[in-house]
């Protein structure tokens, strides 16, 4: 029974896998669109924070009322984003972290006149960026991006020696890296250095299992393609998924106490669901065309 239902899926996967591609090609198309009026209204593809731009960052060791703060600062400061770090068991507000694009000496001025006690380095801290470094540091770490893109496609392409397989690996890593773009663009994140570094830790995570999948349906010979797809599946569903439940376990924890890894979390957590869509529609798609085409 159960040999006879495993046909069935292999099957309706041999009838239905070219208008499979019609899922990811609709949503590749839709992000590109997004893409580009998120460009025209706002002159980048991400919303940035302080870390990008330039700005102030100012950590106060005291417990503040952030709704309060947040309203006495907004017409004194410039962009201003309140947060508060807790403790872990007990969530008892233990840090607010008060981001601007205000410079230091207006900040500190601005914050003392509100809390009624001098800011020091005992009970805060302070990090200033200049805006010309951030713009610099930004513009570097899309080059890496680029970069690494390039170096991946070329070992890909080196590994199997074929053009379209190579192509589908890179298109499903660039589809992953796009789909969760927009969704982080949608949401209003706004993206710090550390963001950007998740965006690359993406592009590995995508890769493996892509690369998986390509060298079980060219590589090997053990059964016929179905099989050698599906059991690809099985192990590559496997690895992604236990990367997905630690990261979004990971996220819960993280949301206390961290931005940075708050931000590297929901970004790998979205990267990898679509992943999942990425490889196991579009990749595989793609290498089952290119494979019955060949066999021809």
């Amino acid at each position: 029974m159960e040999d006879q239902e495993q046909q069935n899926k292999r099957n309706w996967h041999d009838r239905n896998y070219k208008k499979l591609l019609l899922i990811p090609l609709i949503l590749i198309i839709f992000s590109l669109v997004y893409l580009g009026y998120f460009y025209h209204n706002n002159q980048d593809i991400i919303y940035k924070d302080i870390s990008l731009t330039g700005g102030t960052s100012i950590t106060i060791y005291d417990q503040i009322n952030i709704l309060e703060l947040e309203q006495n600062l907004q017409d004194k400061l410039d962009e201003i984003n309140i947060r508060e770090i807790k403790d872990l068991t007990t969530n008892e507000q233990k840090a607010v972290i008060i981001e601007t694009k205000s410079n230091m000496t207006t900040t500190k001025n601005v914050l003392e006149e509100y809390l009624d006690y001098e800011l020091n380095g005992e009970n805060s801290s302070f990090e200033f960026t200049g805006s010309s470094l951030s713009e610099s540091f930004y513009k570097q770490l899309l080059i890496a991006i680029l970069f690494a893109f390039l170096f991946m496609g070329i070992v890909v392409f080196i590994l199997f020696k074929s053009f379209i397989p190579s192509l589908a690996v890179i298109i499903s890593a660039f589809a992953d890296i796009l789909m969760t773009l927009v969704v982080v663009d949608f949401f209003g994140i706004k993206l710090s250095t550390a963001g950007i570094v998740a965006f690359l830790m993406l592009m590995g995570y995508s890769v493996d299992t892509d690369i998986l999948l390509t060298n079980r349906m060219l590589k090997r010979r053990e059964g016929n393609l179905n099989h050698r797809i599906f059991g690809a599946m099985k192990t590559g569903m496997t690895m992604t998924l236990t990367s997905l439940f630690a990261f979004l376990a990971a996220l819960i924890v993280a949301q206390s106490f961290s931005n940075s890894l708050t931000q590297i979390f929901t970004i790998l957590s979205i990267g990898l669901g679509f992943d999942l869509l990425n490889t196991w529609i579009t990749n595989v798609s793609i290498l089952k065309w290119h494979v019955k085409t060949k066999n021809e």
